[in-house]
């Protein structure tokens, strides 16, 4: 153990190449330091570094949102990713639904309470009802329908909350919706 070594090592070893190396010899700290320096750049007061950073994150937000708008995978929350909540999304863009113009219906209806006629009042009394009952009733037909179309073309893929997404989806304004629609109404043969 703390025996002398007759044999003296070579003082440069031959360098054999790993396979699979990065074929260049590792740089010294001094040298890999110097490489990662930048000039620092202080802001000339406290309020312009505010200034600063609130430019650099409204420009991130917007680039966020128009990413999220047209879909683009990174952005969108994690509710919205993956290609079954992506065939959600263009099943329901492509059909017309009641529910998307329910809100319509009830703006109608609070302006025909306005009028002092007995139909009119009477309308006010059923319609809302009866339209809510034809929203619930074309979400699940919806739901249905987009639950047994993802298990057909992803059977692999995780379809979890995809009818109540679809749904909730249907009963959005078109305008309102996000990730904005990526198919025209009537166009079913996208989807």
């Amino acid at each position: 153990m703390f025996r002398r070594r007759t044999q003296e090592a070579p003082e440069n070893p031959p360098q054999v190449a790993k396979p699979g190396g990065k074929g260049r010899p590792t740089p010294k700290r001094k040298d890999a330091e110097k490489a990662r320096r930048q000039p620092i750049t202080a802001p000339a007061s406290r309020k312009e570094a505010y200034r600063k950073t609130r430019e650099r994150q409204a420009a991130e937000r917007a680039k966020a949102k128009e990413g999220m708008a047209k879909g683009d995978e990174k952005y969108l929350l994690k509710r919205d990713r993956g290609p079954v909540r992506k065939l959600a999304r263009d099943y329901v863009d492509a059909r017309r639904t009641i529910g998307s113009y329910l809100m319509y219906g009830m703006f109608a209806i609070v302006a025909l309470s306005l009028l002092p006629v007995l139909a009119a009042k009477l309308l006010v009394l059923f319609a809302p009802p009866v339209l809510l009952a034809a929203v619930f009733i074309e979400g699940l037909l919806i739901s249905r329908a987009i639950k047994k179309l993802a298990a057909e073309r992803f059977p692999g893929e995780d379809a979890k909350g995809v009818g109540l997404y679809a749904a909730m989806r249907a009963m959005q304004l078109r305008p309102m919706r996000m990730p904005k629609p990526q198919v025209k109404p009537g166009e079913k043969s996208k989807v």
